[in-house]
């Protein structure tokens, strides 16, 4: 069931969760689809908590080198 579990993909794949869940058929075959998307979710809230981080991470790097004026006019 999780053949494509390994994190390649980063958009939601609407026909890959259809089938998953059309072969959900049994309660096992269900708990697995819940915890693969749950594992995804999670992972793709991670990727944007750490994108976010670099952003601020960057930002600070830039205000710092540019000091308080916000401009460096006389390079």
């Amino acid at each position: 069931m999780d053949e494509q579990e390994t994190g390649q993909e980063t958009d939601y794949d609407h026909n890959r969760y259809r089938q998953l869940l059309a072969e959900a058929v049994d309660e096992t075959k269900r708990l697995e689809l819940i915890e693969i998307m749950i594992r995804e979710k999670a992972r793709d809230r991670l990727e944007a908590q750490r994108m976010a981080d670099r952003v601020a991470m960057t930002a600070m790097t830039v205000a710092r080198i540019l000091g308080p004026g916000g401009r460096r006019d006389n390079l």
